[in-house]
C-alpha cells in the first residue's frame, strides 16, 4: 500500500512519523475542539436574557393590569360627575318651582273666582307682585326700558314713535318686559323708540 510505503521510507530516512486518522476520528476531535472552545459566558448570557425577557413580561402584564383599572376608574369617576350633575340641576329646578308653587295655587283660585271684575284684578295684580318678589329673590332684575335711551345690548326695538315731549333714541314704550340674572340678559326688552322731529331735524 502506498501510505505503508510513505511510512517505511519515512523511517528508513529518519524522519518522525504521525500516523493518520480516519475521517469518523477527525469530525468527532473537530467537535470536542469547538465544544472546548465555547466561551462559558455565552450560556451566562442566554440565561440572563431569558431572566430579563421573563421580567419585561411581567413589568408589561402589571402595567396592562394597571392601565385597565385606571380606565375603569375613570369611567367610574365620568359616570359620577354626570350623576352629580344632574342631581344638581334637578335641586337647582325643583327649588326654584318649589318657590313658583304658592303662585300657581294663586291662579288656580283665580279662575275659580266669582267675584267682580276689579276683584279678578286685583287678585292678578297681587299675584303678579308675588311672583316679582320671587324673582328678586332669584336675584332677576327687569331691564330699565320708559325713559332711558335705547340699548342695543338690553332693548329690542319693535318700532318708533313720534313724540316731542322725550329726547330722540329713548324708549318710549315697553312692549314686553325684558330680564337680566345679575349681569346676564336673560332676555332684552321689547320696546319702541323715540322719534324726536325736533331733534332730527337740528
Amino acid at each position: 500500500m502506498p501510505e505503508k510505503e510513505a511510512e517505511l521510507s519515512a523511517l528508513e530516512n529518519g524522519e518522525t512519523v504521525v500516523p493518520k486518522k480516519d475521517a469518523g476520528d477527525a469530525v468527532e476531535a473537530t467537535a470536542a475542539e469547538v465544544q472546548a472552545e465555547e466561551p462559558s459566558g455565552i450560556r451566562t448570557d442566554l440565561d440572563q436574557l431569558q431572566v430579563e425577557n421573563d421580567q419585561l413580561k411581567k413589568d408589561r402584564d402589571q402595567l396592562k393590569d394597571r392601565l385597565a383599572r385606571l380606565q375603569a376608574e375613570f369611567e367610574n369617576a365620568r359616570k359620577r360627575a354626570e350623576k352629580e350633575k344632574s342631581d344638581f340641576k334637578d335641586f337647582a329646578i325643583g327649588s326654584v318651582v318649589e318657590q313658583f308653587l304658592p303662585v300657581l295655587d294663586n291662579f288656580e283660585l283665580a279662575l275659580k273666582s266669582t267675584g267682580s271684575l276689579d276683584q279678578l284684578r286685583a287678585g292678578v295684580e297681587l299675584i303678579v307682585k308675588q311672583m316679582e318678589e320671587i324673582l328678586r329673590g332669584l336675584h332677576v332684575q327687569p331691564v330699565a326700558t320708559v325713559g332711558e335711551e335705547f340699548d342695543p345690548r338690553h332693548h329690542e326695538a319693535m318700532g318708533s314713535v313720534e313724540r316731542e315731549d322725550m329726547p330722540d333714541q329713548h324708549v318710549a314704550e315697553e312692549v314686553r318686559r325684558g330680564y337680566r340674572l345679575r349681569d346676564k340678559l336673560l332676555r332684552p326688552a321689547l320696546v319702541r323708540v323715540v322719534s324726536n322731529p325736533k331733534q332730527t331735524s337740528e
